[in-house]
């Protein structure tokens, strides 16, 4: 059988530029593609008005809600229920308008993508409508805050793979037994749950570092080292070509918003990643939002999927020969070039 040094270089060289290339066409689909195709559609804002409110200003959060666009969804609410909205981040942003001013009310609770563009679209209708605005921040973020939840995702990824690899290289001329795997994950997770958090304390000190975060991290870390070394169990270190891209996806992906992702992206990558749960979970536990149920049990759901390819029976390992005895047969050894000089002598 012919191996790869007998081939062409022509061929070898087509061969791997082929390669090289299919490797930058997925890279830069999965993430400079999701960037440069950004564009706002449907990006949830309220406009809010009061009982009281005079007519003008009635009719001008109706027009706003009667207003046919396709990157704004317009809500008209009630101020105490637009907030509302807003801390539950089924809205980005809040117009309040009151006779003679406005005022944008935005959340450090909610994705800084979905914060900005919302700032942007609601000071502008302000302006258009001839009303001085001033901008309000609910539980304010700081820069360590915006930054630290899609950190913390992509951070506790790839400390469990590097881990998790390193593991699974170690002890592949040993018989590791579940306990032994289970361990090597468990191991793995703990040491970047406290990276994670000693990040967080030097970059902010003020940044909650109570239960609720320190549980959400391992819970995050273990699913994500039981998933990595369930599949470099059963894959070995192939499995480092599914789960390495899967990292440059975090900050490409988990960093926007869906509203203004392209629809493919959105369905084929945002859908499912489970970057995006960790990293908007942790945002609500920062910055005193609310965790919804999915961004805990889409953790629970990878810890069970890792723990079941763990379990599967392991394949009956085939034999080292350059550690035992190599059983060559009478008439094998007949055919050795030894033998027949020997026979020929």
């Amino acid at each position: 059988m012919a191996t790869p040094q007998d081939r062409p270089p022509a061929v070898v060289a087509v061969a791997t530029a082929v390669v090289g290339a299919l490797v930058a066409l997925v890279l830069g689909l999965v993430t400079f593609g999701v960037q440069a195709t950004v564009h706002p559609a449907d990006v949830p804002l309220a406009v809010a008005v009061g009982a009281d409110a005079p007519p003008q200003l009635r009719a001008v959060a109706d027009k706003l809600a009667g207003t046919d666009s396709a990157e704004v969804s317009w809500r008209v609410a009630a101020p105490a229920e637009a907030r509302d909205l807003l801390k539950s981040q089924d809205v980005y942003g809040v117009l309040e308008l009151a006779p003679g001013s406005a005022t944008v009310v935005l959340s450090g609770a909610v994705n800084p993508s979905g914060t900005q563009v919302a700032q942007q679209v609601l000071s502008g209708v302000a302006q258009g409508a001839g009303l001085p605005a001033k901008v309000v921040t609910l539980d304010p973020a700081s820069a360590a805050g915006r930054t630290a939840p899609l950190a913390a995702s992509a951070l506790l990824w790839i400390g469990g793979l590097v881990a998790c690899a390193a593991f699974t290289l170690l002890s592949t001329r040993n018989k590791t037994g579940l306990g032994t795997r289970l361990l090597g994950a468990t191991t793995a997770a703990v040491p970047a749950v406290a990276v994670v958090a000693g990040f967080f304390a030097w970059w902010d000190s003020t940044l909650p570092l109570g239960w609720d975060v320190l549980s959400y991290l391992a819970l995050v870390a273990l699913s994500f080292a039981l998933l990595q070394a369930g599949l470099l169990r059963l894959l070995g270190l192939r499995a480092m070509a599914v789960l390495a891209p899967l990292y440059l996806m975090a900050p490409a992906v988990a960093g926007q918003v869906p509203e203004l992702l392209n629809p493919a992206y959105r369905a084929l990558l945002w859908s499912w990643t489970p970057f995006r749960f960790s990293t908007e979970g942790l945002r609500a536990l920062l910055q005193n939002g609310t965790l919804e149920a999915a961004q805990v049990w889409v953790f629970v759901g990878l810890a069970l999927a890792g723990l079941l390819i763990l379990l599967l029976p392991a394949k009956e390992a085939q034999p080292d020969l350059a550690d035992g005895v190599v059983d060559v047969r009478v008439d094998q050894a007949d055919r050795l070039p030894g033998a027949q000089h020997q026979r020929t002598a």
